[in-house]
């Protein structure tokens, strides 16, 4: 089994099938914590589906994506937990 066969029959099904479990997460979650942490989650798996399509095509390019959209995910998880600490402050 060679490596790209490896990526396309395992791992990038994988990727899809938690990703769809995330989103049912994203859609059904009770809380609004609960979807903040499923969009996460998300952007996560989008992150290793980039970094894995990259290993497969052999192009460096698509990690600075991958970079770029774990810094812009990061920076939205910590306002979304300021805004629910600031929110949880004020009730």
């Amino acid at each position: 089994m060679s490596i790209q066969s490896y990526f396309d029959f395992v791992i990038f099904p994988i990727l899809t099938l938690s990703a769809f479990l995330v989103l049912i997460r994203l859609i059904k979650g009770p809380d609004v914590v609960d979807r903040v942490v499923a969009l996460d989650l998300v952007i996560t798996i989008g992150i290793a589906t980039i970094a894995a399509y990259s290993i497969r095509t052999k192009q460096a390019i698509y990690l600075d994506v991958a970079m770029m959209l774990a810094l812009i995910a990061f920076l939205g998880t910590i306002a979304f937990s300021y805004y629910i600490n600031q929110k949880n402050n004020n009730d």
